[in-house]
């Protein structure tokens, strides 16, 4: 009888202490008890992510985790990044050049460089109707971030005022906003970020004992010291590198670590292959391997498991199936459109196509954009993400 007295009425517990926390002469039902149980997971989930997300990296653990079998490496890769992410959505981004060639950078990688004969000449900066233009077509295409480029070793004070202008009104499109610009001081950082700007990108290109053999008129500690004046500025980094220039792996292992052991991982980290331009020092360089590109892309997800890893210049000498691996991999954004600076980027509808073969859906600001249109044409600076 006392059983089934016991089984009829709500199970519930009298405890002085549950989980360290005292709660004298109260009673402890099986809904209060799963509440602290999933406080408790939650705790839990909050320790898992502190553990993933690390600033700390050393070349052995990267040069360990790039000699793994590839499909034990993609395995990993794609765990991690189901934890951050959803694995079928994709972030499109649309990248503008605001501002054409002309640089007096030495980046040897990059048809934007007065230094080198190539079919890109100078232009003057775009006015913001026409930016806009550009932007709102971004938009009904899909894309939820607007990236603009302008090729310029930095930018200068006297342009700064036209620059915010660009990016508030970009913003008040309702689209998230990139800019490169080159290097970038901290009151110009301040002045973007109060003008909306989300993100800037300042690649480092490549590790830090590599970067003399492709540029020669910026050094590595500048990027760096970019890269901090807009994070002090509160704003999103954006920042990667350019596999493919040459480089052994140790320097796709230093390029790597350099990025994941800032003090904050950047929000966005683009991974590009070199797209070899005529006229350029690297215009007859030999194509990497695309396997080494998923490998990075794949070891770039376990370092830095919070950031969007975008597919940039090179993309369309991967194919679909090397794309496809690059998802696996933990790739969750693309630059979309028909030129990527300027390198060739596949085209809107072959990316469409992919996508729908893959069953993967595009991501803007959260939402998943059905509407397709033609996407603007354009490109951006050697700094943007890409080459």
């Amino acid at each position: 009888m006392g059983a089934q007295v016991a089984m009829e009425n709500e199970a519930s517990i009298v405890s002085s202490e549950v989980s360290g926390a005292e709660i004298s002469g109260h009673e402890v039902t099986i809904s209060s008890v799963e509440a602290i149980a999933d406080q408790m997971e939650n705790k839990t989930s909050e320790l898992s992510a502190d553990a993933d997300v690390r600033t700390n990296w050393t070349v052995e653990e990267i040069e360990a985790l790039y000699e793994l079998p590839l499909m034990d490496l993609l395995f990993r890769a794609q765990t991690m990044h189901r934890k951050y992410f959803d694995p079928n959505k994709v972030q499109l981004s649309t990248l503008l050049n605001i501002k054409e060639g002309g640089c007096a950078e030495d980046c040897k990688y990059c048809s934007q460089s007065s230094r080198y004969s190539t079919d890109v000449g100078a232009s003057k900066l775009m006015d913001k109707d026409t930016v806009l233009e550009y932007a709102k077509k971004a938009q009904a295409n899909g894309s939820g971030r607007f990236c603009m480029g302008a090729a310029w070793r930095n930018v200068k004070d006297r342009d700064i005022g036209k620059i915010a202008e660009i990016v508030t009104a970009v913003k008040d499109l309702g689209m998230e906003t990139c800019m490169t610009l080159g290097m970038l001081n901290r009151d110009q950082a301040d002045s973007l970020k109060e003008a909306g700007l989300d993100y800037y990108n300042h690649n480092i290109d490549t590790s830090p004992e590599y970067y003399p053999e492709v540029i020669t008129t910026r050094s590595f500690d500048d990027r760096i010291e970019t890269l901090g004046n807009v994070r002090e500025a509160g704003l999103n980094v954006c920042s990667g590198g350019i596999i493919g220039m040459g480089e052994e792996r140790k320097d796709r292992v230093g390029l790597l670590m350099a990025l994941a052991n800032l003090p904050k991982h950047p929000g966005s980290v683009p991974i590009n292959m070199l797209v070899p331009v005529k006229g350029t020092p690297f215009g007859d360089m030999k194509r990497l391997d695309s396997f080494e590109m998923v490998r990075t892309v794949a070891v770039a997800r376990l370092m830095m498991p919070k950031s969007y890893v975008r597919l940039s210049a090179g993309r369309r000498s991967l194919g679909d199936e090397g794309q496809a691996l690059c998802f696996m991999a933990g790739a969750n954004s693309i630059f979309y459109g028909d030129k990527l600076l300027t390198t060739a980027n596949p085209e809107e509808n072959e990316d469409m196509a992919l996508f729908e073969r893959l069953g993967l859906k595009t991501e803007q600001k959260g939402v998943v954009v059905e509407q397709q249109h033609e996407a603007p044409r354009g490109c951006g600076s050697p700094d943007c993400g890409c080459i």
